[in-house]
């Protein structure tokens, strides 16, 4: 079984920089996790892919945040992060770190079978 537990979730002005992170307890990769992953809901809408990583260690991002976020992660720390720079006033949501089966569906939720309690980014104008 797979634990997630995101944190670093607060206000922000817009322009400011974030880092998300995700502590995993149990065993992820290289046993049932092969992708791990950042997505975020904003009230209202539905849950949207930000950012993964694989086995790997490639890396996947929704178009339009990519140069802004880094997704990267410490093997001994069995931590996943998310950096975001630039915030903007839609970033605004919480996020979510989970872990999933496939690389290949990095972007899809039902791909991933666990997932974290949130953490919340809100961004000021």
């Amino acid at each position: 079984q797979v634990q997630l537990v995101e944190s670093g979730g607060r206000l922000v002005q817009a322009g400011g920089s974030l880092r998300l992170s995700c502590a995993a307890s149990g065993r992820t990769f290289g046993f049932n996790v092969n992708v791990m992953g950042w997505f975020r809901q904003a009230p209202g809408k539905e849950r949207e892919f930000v950012a993964a990583i694989s086995w790997d260690d490639t890396t996947y991002y929704t178009e339009s945040l990519k140069g802004r976020f880094t997704i990267s992660r410490d093997k001994v720390k069995n931590t996943l992060y998310l950096q975001m720079n630039r915030l903007k006033p839609e970033d605004t949501a919480m996020y979510y770190c989970a872990g999933g089966r496939s690389s290949a569906r990095y972007a899809s939720t039902d791909n991933y079978n666990y997932w974290g309690q949130g953490t919340q980014v809100t961004v000021s104008s």
